[in-house]
């Protein structure tokens, strides 16, 4: 049996995780002095009153080796495999965290340990890709051989409301010169090659924003495949997810749509009122 492990960067929702019997290890939030584990011990509601009472914003920490260890040994001694996927290597060191403690329980000839070059959902993606080859009786080897030819195709791209963390957590160089408190700017982040970069700016409302960004969007998701979309947003309005729920929906693309709320570690870097549409082209 192959099991599939992923970090709480990949944003997936509890009934995803459950339905598809994936194992979440999370990584760690540092607020001030005191440290939680993300989706575990802290809410997104949590961090943005810390936020603004101290008015800094909070730092983010790799899965702990001890936690990774754990989520990996009853999967090694029940003899099974493990594919592992990891927010992008070059944002976090938690990829090499895996792999040590695959090393650290003589199991790296049973584990995979993927390099998402993603984030949140731009995992989540993958990992159910990875999960559904699983449960249709694929091998390890092929698996990770199909991820591979996936991560270049991922499409992550999102909207923010407020540059405020972006700028404070240093994640994404080309913010810093948008100066968009004075100009009121909110960037498209996307995410290329493991790296966040800004793909275009708009201006505006943030519900005009959201629902040009996803117009902007119709000529990819028309290339998109069919499977699945993901729309993650760290706290917006039900009313304008559902504006976007029908937007995306209205292309007729994909076969389902799914919803997720971002956990703690994006939450911190990108701030309240962010929305990101996430598929993978063909």
């Amino acid at each position: 049996m192959i099991r599939i492990l992923t970090d709480s960067t990949s944003d997936l929702s509890d009934e995803l995780l459950e339905k598809y019997n994936i194992v979440q290890v999370p990584l760690h939030i540092c607020l001030g002095d005191e440290e939680f584990r993300d989706r575990v011990e802290i809410t997104p509601e949590e961090i943005y009153a810390w936020s603004e009472k101290n008015h800094t914003t909070p730092k983010t920490s790799a899965v702990a080796f001890g936690d990774a260890v754990d989520a990996m040994k009853p999967i090694v001694r029940n003899r099974d495999e493990i594919i592992c996927f990891s927010i992008s290597a070059s944002m976090s060191t938690t990829n090499n965290v895996f792999r040590l403690a695959a090393d650290d329980l003589d199991a790296s000839e049973y584990v995979s340990v993927i390099d998402s070059k993603n984030l949140s959902t731009g995992i989540g993606l993958l990992v159910l890709a990875a999960a559904e080859r699983a449960e249709a009786g694929d091998s390890r080897e092929a698996i990770v051989e199909y991820i591979n030819t996936l991560i270049p195709k991922v499409r992550a791209s999102f909207v923010v409301d407020t540059l405020t963390f972006l700028q404070r957590g240093g994640r994404c160089s080309t913010v810093a010169a948008l100066a968009g408190s004075v100009l009121k700017l909110h960037p498209k982040i996307e995410v290329v090659d493991g790296a966040m970069g800004v793909g275009g700016k708009y201006r505006g409302t943030m519900d005009r924003v959201i629902l040009k960004y996803v117009e902007d969007l119709r000529e990819s998701m028309d290339r998109a495949m069919k499977d699945r979309v993901f729309i993650t947003h760290s706290g917006c309005a039900p009313e304008l997810v559902e504006q976007v729920r029908e937007a995306v929906a209205s292309t007729g693309v994909f076969a389902e749509i799914l919803e997720t709320r971002a956990g703690g570690v994006i939450s911190s870097h990108c701030g309240p009122g962010t929305l990101g549409v996430l598929f993978i082209e063909k």
